[in-house]
């Protein structure tokens, strides 16, 4: 059981008011909020053990190189990843698909290979791939969805081909909430010879994750999703695919011996570690993991499920909304329009009312053109959120619907 107000008091930001209004935070598909104990963290970090790692023999040095270490082993421990040298620290999900496509791209993508995500794809798991097939004269395929916002399967085995070099699929969906199934989408990619790397940037925060189980190739998030810092994240690879790639970046930790005539590289994780590491906010993300496994993360996946139950048949009730996706297997990230009004005049008529909601594109334009829209309000839930505020949206909504339409309620 969660100790919700235990939990939310936990969580400096969440005291303050907005107009007046208590803040009612449901913009966590964008950002988490930190709990104090990361907070804390990374004052100690500044205030205590501040140096350069990895390269002094010094106190501080070696303090902070031990602290970013241990980062990186609770973070393989996280994920339950095989080796720590399988961790690399990155400045968040994007930085790792962009690791991923350039690298992987030099590696084993030629003229007239594949790649395939899907039309749900986050910008940062489209773009970097784009440029990649540009670079490379591959082709960029896409797996179409349902109207409900599911993956079509029988058109996701039908596009998987032996040109097929590698599948990119998000975990969840940052707009519609849904759960892709993994598992499947891996084991099938595997049997067309395909690798696959799977975006955690919505799905870490929300559900246990297990990269040796799911049996993925690549697996990258970003930590201030996670209720961790700005600026940090994770990708983890398989060894034997890590030690095969080249580095992307070129510096100082990533090299073995720099001779004019030719540079040798360092060993895993640091040969795609270049230059001076985020190790402040590496520690800063530890802390946040730490944290999340005190409470349990099956604790918190329960929770959160009970409560977008909840925050979906309320939802449903309210007289001239459209929501967006109807996955029954999702997390509590809810988009949608309220007939007749614009997103943005919606999104700012409920921060009136101290309730944070994200409005706009998502950064996921080509779902907005498959659902013929120009952008939706989202809300998502985190550990910290409760009925209550659900109750505080849906009467926000109706109220907005009023203001324009003058709806009853």
């Amino acid at each position: 059981m969660i100790d919700i107000q235990k939990i939310r008091a936990d969580f400096p930001i969440l005291r303050q008011k907005v107009y007046g209004k208590p803040l009612a935070y449901l913009d966590n598909g964008a950002t988490t909020q930190k709990p104090q104990t990361v907070i804390d963290t990374l004052m100690r970090m500044y205030s205590r053990q501040n140096a350069n790692i990895h390269r002094g023999v010094h106190y501080l040095s070696e303090q902070a190189t031990e602290a970013y270490e241990s980062a990186r082993r609770t973070l393989r421990d996280f994920l339950n990843a095989a080796l720590s040298q399988e961790i690399i620290f990155t400045a968040g999900a994007t930085a790792g698909i962009n690791t991923v496509a350039f690298s992987y791209g030099e590696r084993f993508v030629g003229a007239g290979d594949e790649i395939i995500v899907s039309v749900m794809e986050h910008h940062s798991n489209i773009v970097p791939w784009q440029m990649m097939c540009n670079r490379k004269n591959a082709r960029l395929k896409v797996i179409p969805i349902t109207a409900g916002g599911e993956l079509i399967m029988d058109e996701y085995r039908k596009l998987l081909s032996p040109k097929t070099r590698l599948v990119a699929i998000t975990h969840v969906s940052n707009t519609l909430g849904t759960i892709n199934p993994v598992k499947e989408i891996i084991r099938l990619a595997h049997d067309a010879g395909a690798h696959v790397l799977i975006d955690g940037a919505q799905s870490v925060q929300h559900i246990p994750i297990d990269v040796q189980e799911m049996d993925c190739d690549f697996f990258v998030f970003s930590g201030h999703k996670l209720y961790g810092p700005t600026g940090i994240g994770v990708l983890y690879g398989r060894r034997e695919l890590l030690e095969e790639l080249p580095p992307c970046q070129g510096g100082g930790d990533m090299v073995d011996c720099v001779r004019f005539e030719q540079t040798t590289y360092n060993e895993l994780p640091f040969k795609f570690e270049a230059g001076t590491a985020n190790y402040i906010d590496a520690v800063g993300l530890e802390s946040a993991v730490n944290y999340i496994r005190a409470i349990g993360i099956e604790n918190i996946a329960a929770y959160e499920h009970e409560l977008m139950n909840y925050t979906r048949e309320e939802l449903r009730k309210i007289d001239g909304i459209r929501l967006f996706g109807t996955a029954e297997n999702r997390v509590g990230t809810f988009s949608f329009l309220l007939e007749g009004v614009h997103p943005y005049d919606t999104g700012m008529i409920l921060d009136k009312m101290g309730i944070a909601v994200r409005t706009g594109t998502h950064c996921t334009q080509p779902l907005m053109q498959h659902y013929g829209v120009e952008g939706m309000v989202r809300a998502s839930m985190a550990l910290y959120n409760t009925r209550e505020e659900t109750d505080l949206l849906c009467d926000g909504i109706r109220k907005t619907g009023r203001m324009f339409f003058s709806r009853p309620a």
